[in-house]
């Protein structure tokens, strides 16, 4: 399984901000324990329906949306 493969978009669920698999965890709110300075285990302790490759997909979600080419003005 692709890792982004856990990442879900549902219009109707949480604003269709970005989830993980379907749940009502949205991908800020493990960036944001990250942040914190929680470690993947436990965030994955906090929030027991992650997995750890669902920390791992959050991740790769948001560097996949903030890795985009930047046209400089001249």
């Amino acid at each position: 399984m692709n890792l982004l493969d856990r990442i879900t978009l549902e219009p109707g669920k949480m604003g269709g901000r970005p989830c993980i698999r379907g749940l009502r965890t949205r991908v800020v709110d493990v960036l944001d324990l990250l942040a914190a300075g929680l470690s993947p285990a436990e965030i994955c302790e906090e929030l027991p329906d992650l997995e750890p490759d669902d920390v791992k997909a959050a991740v790769l979600y948001a560097r996949s949306r903030l890795d985009h080419p930047v046209l400089a003005a001249e």
